[in-house]
């Protein structure tokens, strides 16, 4: 129960943030677009824009390809959600908002992606900014290998 409270709460934060975002950039507040954001952060996973689409379709709600794909850029706008290029040619996203920083392992085979979070990997940032003289704000992590499981079945098969 804690849990689903701090999940509508952020939600109600994500919603007015989304809202000042338009707000500020002359945009129109649309049902659809707060029913994609809404959608996101009830997920707990990383997603396509077209996995996203027909979820929301199979939830019965009125949304279109496109608004999906618009929506998704303006959310990566104003920072409540990351965009992910892990390969294949497909992006992936994820909600950022009230989430520290972590980094990915990704499966080139089945496109499995692990998050991770390592202290030392701050640490490094920090180290490399001091030694650089340079002011990091964010970075990214991805590192690209085999899971265990199927995959490593599969090669060892080939």
């Amino acid at each position: 129960m804690a849990s689903n409270r701090k999940e509508e709460d952020i939600i109600k934060e994500v919603i007015q943030i989304f809202s000042n975002h338009l707000e500020k950039n002359g945009l129109r507040k649309t049902p659809e677009r707060f029913a994609i954001l809404e959608e996101i952060y009830r997920r707990s996973d990383h997603f396509d824009a077209e996995a996203l689409y027909i979820h929301m379709k199979v939830q019965n709600y009125r949304v279109s390809r496109a608004t999906v794909y618009n929506t998704l850029e303006l959310l990566v706008t104003c920072d409540l959600v990351k965009k992910h290029q892990f390969g294949k040619n497909l992006a992936q996203y994820e909600k950022s908002y009230g989430f520290k920083q972590h980094d990915h392992v990704i499966c080139v085979d089945c496109g499995k992606v692990v998050e991770f979070c390592d202290p030392r990997v701050q640490q490094i940032k920090s180290l490399v900014g001091e030694i650089l003289k340079f002011k990091i704000t964010h970075h990214s992590l991805n590192l690209y290998g085999i899971c265990d499981g199927a995959c490593d079945k599969k090669e060892a098969i080939s």
